[in-house]
C-alpha cells in the first residue's frame, strides 16, 4: 500500500525515527498509524537489548515538585552529548511526572517510555534511581551541572532550612542521619584497616585499643549528617541547626553520576 510524505512525517515527528523507517512500518501496517508505532516499537525494544550491556555513565538528576510532593529522577545514559539534549531532559521530567501522578513507583524501571526512547535517542537509556517525599518540609537541590540531587524530609522548620540542608547534603555526601545508624558490619570493615595500619606503624598493643576506639568515633561522626559542620556556617553542627529551628531531618536521599 502506498504511504503519504503527511502520514511519514506525523509518524516521524511521533517517534523520532528516520523517515525510511516509518515509511517502512507504514507499509508493512498497510497504513495502520498505531500498527507502525507498534512495529518501531518492537523493532527498537530487539535493539535496546543490543545496547543494554553498554556502561551508562553520564546522565541527569531531575527533581520536580507539585502539590507539596516533591519527585526525584536519575536517568542515565552513554554519553554527556546525549545527557545534555532537551529530548533526554523531557524524558526525564516525563518519569518524575508519572512518578509524582502515582503511575509508576520507585521501583518501576523497565518503561515502555524508556525503551523508546532509547530507541530514539540511540543510546542504552535507563532509570538509576527514583525517590518520592511527602513530609512535612522537602528540601531539593540538585546542582548546576545536573549530575548531583538531593531530596531531605524535614518534621518542623522551614523551606527555607530544608533547602539549605539539602544543600549542605549535595556537597558533603553523610551516608546516614545519626552516628548510632553507622552498621557494626562497616565499622568492623574500617577497624580490620586500622588495626594494620597501627601494626605496620609498630603502635604499642596498650595504645591501640584507645586509638581504635577514638577512630571508630571519628568514623560514626565523619559518616553521619547531624554531627557534620554546616557548609554555610562551620561554627554550627547540622544537629544544633536544625535544634535552633526545633526539627528533625526524617530521611534523605542523594543522587550522584
Amino acid at each position: 500500500m502506498a504511504v503519504s510524505i503527511e502520514q511519514i512525517k506525523e509518524l516521524r515527528e511521533a517517534t523520532g525515527v528516520s523517515m525510511m523507517a516509518c515509511k517502512a512500518a507504514l507499509e508493512e501496517s498497510n497504513g495502520d498509524y498505531d500498527a507502525a508505532v507498534d512495529i518501531l516499537r518492537k523493532k527498537g525494544a530487539a535493539k535496546a537489548a543490543d545496547r543494554a550491556d553498554r556502561v551508562t555513565s553520564f546522565g541527569v538528576v531531575f527533581i520536580k515538585s507539585k502539590d507539596g510532593v516533591s519527585a526525584m529522577v536519575q536517568l542515565n545514559c552513554e554519553t554527556d552529548f546525549v545527557a545534555l539534549s532537551d529530548d533526554f531532559m523531557s524524558v526525564a521530567e516525563e518519569v518524575a511526572d508519572k512518578l509524582l501522578a502515582g503511575e509508576i513507583s520507585v521501583d518501576d524501571k523497565e518503561l515502555d517510555m524508556i525503551k523508546d526512547a532509547g530507541y530514539r535517542l540511540g543510546e542504552n537509556v535507563q532509570i538509576a534511581k527514583m525517590a518520592i517525599y511527602n513530609n512535612e518540609s522537602v528540601g531539593d537541590y540538585v546542582h548546576s551541572n545536573g549530575k548531583i540531587g538531593v531530596l531531605v524530609g524535614i518534621k518542623g522548620g522551614n523551606a527555607d532550612l530544608a533547602k539549605d540542608i539539602a544543600m549542605h547534603i549535595a556537597a558533603t555526601n553523610p551516608h546516614f542521619i545519626a552516628p548510632e545508624e553507622v552498621s557494626d558490619e562497616l565499622v568492623a570493615r574500617e577497624k580490620a584497616i586500622w588495626a594494620e595500619q597501627l601494626a605496620q606503624e609498630g603502635k604499642p598493643a596498650e595504645m591501640v585499643e584507645k586509638i581504635m576506639i577514638g577512630k571508630e568515633k571519628k568514623f560514626r561522626e565523619e559518616s553521619a549528617l547531624l554531627k557534620q559542620a554546616f557548609v554555610k556556617n562551620p561554627d554550627l553542627t547540622i544537629e544544633q541547626l536544625l535544634a535552633s529551628s526545633d526539627a528533625v531531618i526524617e530521611s534523605f536521599s542523594r543522587f550522584a553520576i
